[in-house]
């Protein structure tokens, strides 16, 4: 081990950053245990231990318990989306199907207006007011208050940095959409998993997070990716039971898949709770390239969500408010919702029988994606579809946490596929369960 020196926590914090940038300590490298530091240093026990904690904070350094201290890097995650690179048929990109999309050319002739200038409000008057009904036909909340973000993934970045510092602790759905796991990764936060079943949540989940001193929560309360698992009315009335005695615990509920979803919307937010957040994104119905979302949030929140948006910096154009606005109010695209969330509803529905006709039991959720149950473990079928032809998700990539035991599910987007490559993939993944 390279020598490390200070007398104090800062000094010793800085020699060891100094370490890393000069690549004498390098991603992985395991720092010596506080006490052997400590004595080499002839400082008190606390002080390396300050000095450890520094360095955590700034996301230099990663505490394993028993296992030590290491230096840390840049880990890859996985990403949603298409894979680019590849000659095989991808069935795990998650993405809406192109044919539900609204063209959005008539739209743009209608949102020809004034420019906006400095010092103006944020948000569009006209879709302020509209989403502001949105909501609160759901929410039922009198004090929320309306906040305009580039994303759900760029709102629960802000929503997250505003509430919470390096180390403090989030809970997130396990398995858990791979924006979540990635922001809280860069964010420096611990996450603390909670299981997911069919009714969402579990409730002895969130009471574990909740003990183990969670300051956030990233909740799905329907379609959640990568299950399709939705908020039972019974889960979600004991979830909330469970938060009365958390008022300040920051509770996001992504609500990606809202205008499509086919189960009521069920929340964790009581009427008494003071910090929360709906997020609901327009990306899965008016497209990802319509990097808009609405986050309706309690007055504090919303107070210090508008510091990281003032104008000139990070606001949302708006044009791309009144162009989204524009579409969400056309009786033709409303009805283009329509028929788009019974394609997705029946596509999975009509995949998961065809499994379950072949030995595969599968209950469809909700949304874009399939999350199936194999007897097997997942990498095994995917190498098996790989040789097919095909590209598949393991649940390995959903997990917040680094499990070691092997997922035994695969997340498919099966809602394109014509009719002769819906039969190959489940004759292909029927013979790869079979190996």
């Amino acid at each position: 081990m390279h020598q490390i020196t200070g007398s104090t926590a800062a000094e010793i914090a800085d020699s060891i950053r100094a370490l890393r940038e000069r690549g004498l300590l390098n991603p992985g490298d395991a720092l010596p245990p506080v006490r052997e530091l400590a004595a080499s240093l002839s400082v008190n026990r606390n002080t390396a231990v300050a000095a450890y904690r520094q360095l955590a904070q700034a996301g230099l350094v990663l505490s394993r318990g028993r296992a030590g201290t290491v230096i840390t890097g840049a880990e890859a995650v996985a990403q949603e989306g298409l894979a680019l690179d590849t000659v095989l048929r991808d069935i795990g990109s998650g993405n809406p199907d192109p044919a539900f999309i609204p063209d959005p050319t008539p739209a743009l002739q209608r949102i020809v207006g004034r420019p906006v200038l400095y010092g103006e409000p944020v948000i569009d008057p006209a879709l302020d007011a509209w989403a502001r009904e949105w909501v609160q036909a759901d929410l039922r909340r009198d004090d929320l208050r309306i906040t305009i973000t580039s994303g759900a993934v760029d709102a629960v970045e802000r929503l997250l940095a505003q509430a919470l510092m390096r180390d403090d602790a989030v809970a997130l759905e396990d398995p858990c959409f791979l924006a979540s796991i990635h922001t809280a990764r860069l964010g420096g936060y611990r996450t603390i998993p909670v299981p997911v079943d069919a009714e969402g949540m579990t409730v002895e989940g969130l009471q574990a997070a909740l003990e183990a001193g969670v300051r956030a929560i990233v909740c799905t309360p329907r379609a959640q990716n990568p299950t399709g698992a939705s908020l039972s009315p019974a889960r979600a009335a004991a979830l909330r039971e469970l938060l009365v005695e958390h008022p300040y615990v920051l509770v996001i509920e992504d609500d990606h898949f809202s205008a499509l979803s086919q189960r009521p919307y069920e929340s964790l937010i009581g009427p008494e709770h003071r910090r929360y957040a709906l997020v609901r994104s327009v990306s899965k119905f008016l497209g990802p390239d319509m990097c808009l979302a609405v986050a309706a949030t309690d007055p504090t929140t919303a107070e210090r969500l508008a510091m990281r948006l003032s104008p000139g910096t990070t606001w949302v154009s708006h044009l791309l408010q009144r162009l989204a606005l524009a579409q969400l109010q056309d009786a033709a695209v409303q009805s283009l919702f329509a028929r788009a969330a019974e394609h997705y509803a029946s596509k999975n529905r009509d995949f998961a029988e065809g499994l379950t006709v072949r030995g595969i039991p599968c209950e469809p959720g909700d949304g874009l994606n399939l999350w199936v149950v194999l007897p097997v473990p997942a990498r095994v079928a995917a190498e098996h579809l790989m040789r097919r032809g095909w590209l598949a998700r393991t649940g390995d990539e959903f997990r917040p946490d680094e499990a070691t035991a092997p997922s035994h599910h695969l997340r498919l987007t099966v809602h394109d596929l014509d009719e002769d490559d819906t039969t190959a993939l489940l004759d292909d993944l029927a013979a790869a369960v079979r190996r």
